[in-house]
């Protein structure tokens, strides 16, 4: 029961944080889903921008960790599994938050969180311990009312399979896409026609009936996760070796997706803090502008989760040796939450910087320097006006951009405006078409990050994107 001192502090930033979730509604990339009901409990729908930009974030990580190698593969399991994975996985009975209750409003909060935010470290705490800080030191709910004493509440979330409503028909929708893994590695194994070391990744929708979801899409109860189990020999492969070379790999990864290492704490979980199945975990966290909070994480499982399964089923998950022996292979994972990917690359991309006017004096403008390859939109097309003969011509142009990239036709308000609206959503390239484009068949194209405008011929304009964002 110590007070936390190992991660370094992080000023929070509400101001930013407000910034970023009014930019992400106003321009359509996050807004709160069933509104006009009044919402539910942090969900959040990706409007147009956004469903590109997520799409991007996985495309992107599925290319870097699944297609660009030879020892990794895919998978798509199911949402709802057999229940008795999850009993095997230990999810039933120990997939569990700590939990107390305001006496006077009856809102329920997380009792790490609570103490996580009086600088304590709850990490390893029995409920019995949590409850002796929170009557030490008089914590209250953060209405300033008393607590209940902490119990344990399961974050799994039930539904009933067919017409009937009892015990027969339970399932549970998963917390996790790792057990599809575990459960389904032996048709994996034989279909694959894969030696050791290989992985299994995929990626897809969780959910966790979280206390307390919030901080915009950082936690929610619906959820994408992307993760891989990465299976080894232990006798050939040295744990340690492929522990740190699968960190050095996401080191790489957050460099392509604009993350920068030192906003990236990696959180060495102690002996004894641990899950039951690791034998080391680090949790990668970013500093995000509501403070440090887990991002990312990689973990080595041993083989506690096949010799679950194989236990549980009755079925042979091992793996025979060259020389006859059979063994369960170890497991590393690495994990990554889509949602809380995407809020870390928004924040880190959140730029305002001064910018000049055409009146000769300078502005705000805010612009996401988002990766090029991430940006939703590629090249946005703006016409100088709506007459007739230029539309027609910027209509060409456009119809020519947009069988290589996603792009974005934009002709209303003034040309200033229209460069704001895209800086606002990261797209990297602008493609002006004026009345001079009628007579030289060329076109002015404005880089996001620099603001620097070249003249480019319209038969030329593919080739020279192509040199900017491939």
């Amino acid at each position: 029961m110590t007070k936390q001192n190992k991660a370094p502090k992080v000023e929070r930033d509400q101001e930013k944080m407000d910034k970023i979730v009014s930019l992400c509604k106003r321009r359509g990339i996050v807004f709160a889903g069933s509104e006009i009901y009044g919402g539910l409990a942090n969900s959040w729908d990706y409007g147009h921008y956004g469903v590109e930009l997520i799409n991007n974030i996985r495309n992107h990580w599925w290319k870097f960790f699944v297609q660009s190698r030879g020892d990794m593969v895919g998978l798509e399991s199911t949402v709802i599994m057999n229940p008795k994975v999850w009993e095997a996985s230990g999810h039933v009975a120990g997939f569990t938050d700590p939990l107390c209750e305001d006496k006077i409003t009856h809102i329920r909060y997380r009792v790490d969180h609570l103490l996580e935010d009086h600088d304590y470290n709850p990490m390893g705490m029995t409920l019995e311990e949590m409850w002796e800080i929170i009557q030490k030191d008089k914590i209250k709910s953060p209405d300033g009312n008393e607590l209940t004493q902490p119990k344990k509440f399961n974050l799994m979330f039930k539904t009933y399979l067919g017409p009937i409503d009892d015990e027969s028909a339970l399932a549970y929708m998963r917390p996790e896409t790792a057990q599809g893994m575990f459960a389904d590695f032996q048709q994996m194994m034989q279909t694959t026609r894969r030696k050791l070391p290989f992985g299994i990744a995929q990626m897809g929708k969780c959910f966790r009936n979280e206390i307390t979801p919030g901080n915009f899409i950082f936690r929610l109860r619906e959820f994408n996760l992307m993760e891989f189990e990465y299976f080894f020999d232990p006798e050939k492969d040295k744990w340690q070796d492929i522990f740190e070379m699968w960190v050095g790999q996401m080191e790489k990864y957050w460099a392509e997706i604009g993350l920068k290492k030192d906003d990236i704490y990696y959180n060495e979980i102690p002996d004894g803090e641990r899950a039951h199945y690791s034998k080391r975990t680090i949790d990668f966290e970013y500093k995000f502008p509501f403070g440090l909070k887990e991002l990312h994480a990689n973990a080595y499982r041993t083989d506690y989760d096949l010799k679950s399964h194989m236990e549980k089923s009755g079925q042979d998950l091992r793996v025979t040796r060259e020389d006859g022996t059979k063994f369960l292979p170890h497991v590393m994972e690495p994990t990554f939450g889509i949602d809380r990917t995407m809020l870390a690359v928004i924040s880190a991309a959140y730029t305002e910087e001064e910018a000049p006017t055409a009146d000769g004096k300078t502005e705000i403008r805010t612009v996401l320097k988002l990766p090029r390859n991430l940006a939703p939109i590629k090249v946005a097309i703006l016409p100088l006006s709506k007459k007739e003969d230029l539309s027609k011509l910027s209509n060409q142009v456009w119809e020519q951009v947009r069988q290589d990239w996603i792009t974005e036709y934009d002709e209303t308000q003034s040309i200033g405006r229209r460069y704001r609206r895209q800086d606002e959503i990261g797209t990297p390239y602008c493609v002006t078409v004026d009345f001079d484009s009628l007579n030289d068949k060329a076109v002015t194209v404005r880089d996001r990050d620099t603001m620097k405008q070249e003249r480019v011929k319209i038969s030329e304009l593919n080739e020279y994107l192509k040199s900017k964002l491939n």
